[in-house]
């Protein structure tokens, strides 16, 4: 029973003055020796780490509000609060901080908030000891007494003594007897100090004075004071439309009363801060800072009552999957729905957490593929807010639901195919479903959202999903649009629609490697979305050349070989010609595309796009992107130039080295093989003087490597006829393949390996060759024994 009483959840105020949930667990209080007095100390439930130790200090202010929440301040701009399960809990640790500071526990603030520079502590001080005397509660005094109720805003110790005197005198309720006089006469001008006074008392920013003007029988009274704006000619009439235009819808029928009312509360005092109190200046924003809490506590209040209540949710949900549930009753249950998960959003993350396993564990995700089917706009509309609150918090939830469906499920059932299918079929001129769904679907497609997950495998498992049973649908009316050269329909809503698919596209094509590479190269996907670089519409234009854009900057030369092999540069191409060099976005776009290419070095397409289109691009002179990109493609070439020739000699030498020779002195340790050693061997028992076509006579297993050795003699006899030439001029005899007994005569000597004679041409042993070769029999057959040997 003392857990139940004394649980909690413990709030921060942050910067953009909204409530962080800091933890649950249960509050009490105890004497702290560090801290030299009594404290406030909050243990969490979940691990009994310590949430809070704050020491309750003499002339901190305390305020109590709405019987289960306490709220303080800690130094300057960090305030506190406790939420109490029960007011009995609430009401112990109200009791002991009055006891601290001295203080009746009947009070609602424990001290007057002083937050001023010293001159107006001084003055405050003086103030502070005569209390704030109202003036009689009648008709002919309204004016001073809106005169009273001004002068005291420019002090925070007068409005607080405002407060109390207006809290202890009842004079709100007076104050509101007198409206109904003012109003039954028609006394205009005692309406417009009502207005004047009702709004001061908004700007005092008192709950207790909240808590008295919000409460059932007095709210609409005040509304009505607020309509008597002296600056319009005519009253407002927001009573009327809260009691007859704004209509409450039970979805369900709520049995619990403090629910309803919590609820219809909710509405009005949201209405009266967004509609009928005027819009605050930059210097008025934070003076309505207790109403914002006002209406946060009251939103996670609602929310936890309906959580709490199982047969509400499930009845809701089981009436919302009934085939024969009525369109409208569905409208109102998804309406419903809306509004409660946007009540869940003043929710800290592990409340958000549980409030939306809730609803995926009730089936709400099968119900979105209901109703976001449904034809009817209002309904397709909070389905899609539904959605996107269920995504942008967690996404993971809609991709393991999505996996489930992979085998079980129909590809045109599939959420995220129904998601993609309500995209690309919106018929609001201004595609506000469709852009909703699109930044649903990226939040879906991101892989940094997958990194964080639980389920490791998820990001391999979605996208392989997505382009397996997902991606043709996307693609679908863009590859429909472009089976000519041109556009097929240009008119703005399908234009529109094109721009959000390569929206998304690009965003894949720079976030996904394999999946979107496969999908392009095996679709022709690119060629296809550059058809649009033909559209008379310019933003559709960019759209293609920001995908192809994307592409190009991955510097992958898959891609690149793809675009050089399809000439897909081209489309680019036409359309800067086509746009005559106007100063554009456009014309800068495009150029900043080659820009990339000329600063990034991406050699392949430097070279595809000057030896394409160098003439044709040499004119433009209004930049230098071009004629850089030469002068890198010229450089390109000069370096493979000087490589070429300095590699000539080498290049020479393999040419006419066989390549049996170089593989074998490259290599020592490799033994030949059964067969090589065969050839060899038979090679080697040819007789020294014997004939060529004698050795030719002979069929050999490996005739092919006899025909790599006549190339290898073609090649030989090319290289003697060029040196013969540039010496002596026309060779008079060359190197003979035939099979005479003597060869002619020849004064070029040619230094090659003694096995290619061999090879090429046998002789039978001629002095005279020798002789006027500079050499002798004896020689030539000294040279035969040093020969290497193969084997």
């Amino acid at each position: 029973m003392t857990d139940t009483r004394r649980r909690v959840k413990l709030y921060a105020l942050n910067a953009d003055r909204q409530w962080d949930d800091r933890g649950t667990g249960h509050v009490s209080s105890c004497y702290v020796e560090r801290l030299k007095g009594t404290s406030l100390l909050v243990r969490a439930e979940s691990d009994g780490t310590l949430l809070l130790e704050s020491k309750i200090q003499p002339d901190t202010a305390y305020q109590k509000q709405q019987d289960t929440l306490i709220v303080w301040s800690e130094g300057d701009n960090f305030d506190l609060a406790l939420s109490f399960q029960e007011k009995a809990g609430c009401d112990e640790i109200w009791e002991k901080i009055c006891q601290v500071q001295g203080k009746d526990p009947s009070v609602e603030i424990t001290q007057d908030i002083v937050e001023e520079s010293e001159d107006e502590r001084f003055d405050e001080m003086s103030d502070s000891v005569q209390p704030v005397e109202l003036p009689a509660c009648e008709m002919g005094r309204l004016e001073d007494i809106s005169e009273l109720v001004n002068s005291c805003l420019v002090s925070p110790a007068r409005k607080d003594k405002l407060a109390a005197a207006l809290e202890t005198q009842h004079y709100i309720k007076k104050l509101l007897n007198l409206f109904h006089m003012c109003e039954d006469i028609e006394n205009i001008e005692g309406l417009h100090h009502l207005y004047e006074i009702f709004k001061s008392i908004f700007l005092l920013n008192k709950n207790t004075l909240f808590d008295t003007m919000f409460a059932d029988d007095t709210i609409f009274d005040v509304v009505g004071c607020l309509e008597y704006d002296p600056s319009l000619p005519q009253p407002k009439k927001h009573r009327e439309y809260l009691r007859e235009l704004a209509k409450f819808r039970e979805a369900i029928p709520i049995k619990n009363k403090d629910l309803l009312a919590k609820i219809h509360q909710t509405y009005r005092v949201q209405y009266i801060q967004d509609i009928v109190l005027p819009t605050p200046t930059v210097f008025e924003d934070n003076l309505l800072s207790t109403l914002s809490s006002f209406i946060f506590f009251n939103k996670v209040e609602i929310v936890k009552l309906i959580e709490d209540d199982d047969k509400f949710l499930t009845d809701l949900f089981k009436l919302l999957m009934d085939d024969k549930t009525p369109d409208v009753k569905r409208r109102d249950l998804v309406l419903f729905l809306k509004e409660f998960c946007n009540f869940s959003q003043n929710l800290q993350p592990q409340d958000k957490d549980a409030f939306y396993k809730t609803l995926v564990s009730l089936g709400i995700l099968p119900a979105l593929e209901i109703t976001l089917s449904i034809d009817d706009q209002k309904t397709k509309t909070a389905s899609i807010d539904i959605l996107t609150y269920i995504v942008e918090f967690s996404p993971s939830v809609v991709r393991d639901y999505t996996l489930q469906q992979a085998n079980n499920t129909e590809e045109e059932q599939m959420l995220l195919n129904i998601v993609i299918e309500q995209m690309l079929r919106d018929q609001d001129p201004e595609l506000g479903g469709a852009v909703q769904l699109m930044g649903v679907l990226r939040i879906l497609l991101d892989p940094e959202s997958m990194l964080a997950s639980v389920n490791k495998s998820e990001k391999a498992d979605f996208l392989n999903f997505f382009y397996k049973h997902s991606i043709q649908t996307l693609i679908a009316p863009l590859l429909e649009n472009t089976t000519g050269e041109k556009p097929l329909k240009e008119d703005y809503h399908t234009v529109q629609l094109l721009g959000l698919v390569l929206e998304l596209l690009s965003f894949c094509c720079e976030h996904h490697t394999y999946h979107i590479k496969t999908c392009i190269l095996n679709k022709d996907l690119l060629r296809r979305i550059l058809v649009l670089m033909r559209s008379t519409h310019t933003f559709l234009v960019l759209g293609a050349l920001r995908f192809m854009r994307k592409i190009i900057a991955l510097k992958d030369e898959y891609y690149n070989r793809y675009i050089i092999k399809g000439n897909l540069i081209a489309p680019v191409i036409d359309a800067f010609l086509r746009n005559n060099g106007r100063y554009n976005l456009l014309d800068s776009a495009i150029l900043e595309l080659f820009e990339f290419i000329k600063l990034e070095d991406i050699k392949s397409l430097c070279s595809h796009v000057v030896e394409n289109y160098g003439k044709i691009l040499e004119d433009v002179e209004y930049v230098q992107t071009f004629k850089a990109l030469k002068t890198r493609y010229d450089q390109h070439q000069d370096k493979l130039k000087e490589r070429d020739r300095v590699s000539g000699s080498v290049a020479v030498a393999e040419a006419v080295v066989p390549s049996l020779l170089r593989s074998r002195y490259r290599r020592e340790a490799r033994q030949p093989d059964d067969e090589e050693e065969m050839w060899f061997n038979d090679d080697d028992e040819l007789e020294d003087d014997a004939p060529l076509d004698s050795a030719q006579a002979h069929p050999h297993p490996h005739a092919h490597a006899h025909h790599a050795l006549d190339a290898i003699g073609k090649i030989v006899e090319k290289k003697v006829c060029s040196s013969t030439e540039s010496v002596n001029g026309p060779s008079r005899v060359l190197l003979s393949t035939t099979t005479t007994s003597k060869p002619a005569h020849t004064d070029v000597q040619v230094s090659t390996p003694r096995l290619l004679n061999k090879g090429l041409v046998d002789y039978d042993g001629d002095s005279d060759e020798d002789e006027e070769g500079g050499g002798s029999s004896a020689a030539a057959d000294e040279r035969d024994a040093k020969r290497p040997r193969l084997a």
